[in-house]
């Protein structure tokens, strides 16, 4: 006897032990009834027990069909569960995405690259959920995110895309009225922004290349949600913030922010693709990930090496 069970055997026995009829299950499985009823007097020699009790009007399971009815039952299920998610891996992406993504980033990197991808993948539609707030995405019902974070263990798979530096910096003019810091204990006499969803609660963290490190909880007139709110007050000279080099970029080159402390690194993250670990990826959040990875691995905003 073959050491493999009998998939095709169980399988035509759950479909009769359901439909309770050997006409029904060959309909159900698209094969004659002649075909159901071989595989299940196979399956029986090869158990060496009756599963079924059989008259011109009747069918019924015996004790023994009970008893394996259910398993039998659940290993079809599985299997058909299994052919639908490889069905779906294989086919062309469709159907809905539903992504969360950081307001800031989402607004400046994402939204437009919506329209490449639309035209790239025309059956994908994605539902965008943009805020800083870290989601929950399993009990939110999300099929993915994009975070920006040194990410912690967890149970989610995170797909690396790109590093994201931070950068502190301040306009011109604040730091011709108030002094340029030279170390980060400095900034305790300096207007410094906060950001509500700072992943070190508050505190800034700078490492200096011989090993030293300072922390430093920063205080100043303003905190937000959202670091994009930060920049008018800085713009304006009036303070200093820290910024993630996606925001700072631009502003730092054209001059309207200049970089301080840039002996001092502060911590930085990475750009990931996150997914729930418990599903089997399908295609359109494949295709997601991928087109994430060729426009967002090697970004053009880049100011940290």
């Amino acid at each position: 006897m073959s050491k493999l069970p009998d998939f095709e055997g169980l399988a035509m026995f759950a479909k009769v032990a359901e439909e309770r009829s050997f006409a029904g299950a060959a309909r159900a499985l698209g094969v004659s009834v002649a075909t159901v009823s071989r595989a299940v007097a196979r399956l029986e020699e090869r158990l060496g027990a009756r599963l079924l009790n059989r008259t011109s009007r009747q069918l019924a399971l015996t004790e023994f069909g009970r008893t394996i009815a259910d398993s039998a039952l659940r290993v079809y299920h599985e299997a058909e569960r299994a052919e639908g998610t490889a069905r779906e891996l294989s086919a062309r992406p469709r159907g809905l995405v539903r992504l969360a993504v950081p307001m800031s980033f989402g607004l400046r990197w994402v939204a437009p690259l919506m329209p490449e991808f639309f035209t790239t993948y025309p059956d994908i539609e994605v539902d965008l959920h943009l805020s800083d707030a870290t989601v929950d995405i399993v009990g939110q019902g999300f099929d993915a995110a994009l975070r920006i974070a040194v990410l912690p263990d967890s149970s989610l798979v995170a797909r690396k895309l790109c590093p994201v530096g931070q950068v502190l910096v301040a306009a011109p003019a604040y730091l011709e009225r108030c002094g340029t810091p030279r170390h980060p204990t400095d900034l305790n006499s300096h207007a410094c922004l906060g950001y509500a969803y700072h992943r070190r609660n508050d505190v800034w963290r700078f490492t200096h290349a011989g090993g030293e490190e300072v922390d430093i909880r920063p205080a100043g007139p303003l905190r937000v949600t959202n670091s994009d709110a930060l920049l008018p007050t800085v713009l304006a000279g009036l303070a200093i913030a820290e910024f993630p080099e996606f925001i700072a970029a631009d502003y730092v080159r054209d001059g309207r922010l200049v970089p301080i402390l840039q002996d001092w690194a502060m911590a930085r993250g990475g750009l990931y693709f996150v997914t729930p670990s418990a599903r089997t990826r399908p295609a359109k959040v494949e295709a997601l990930s991928e087109f994430f990875v060729r426009h967002l691995g090697s970004p053009s905003w880049r100011l940290v090496t």
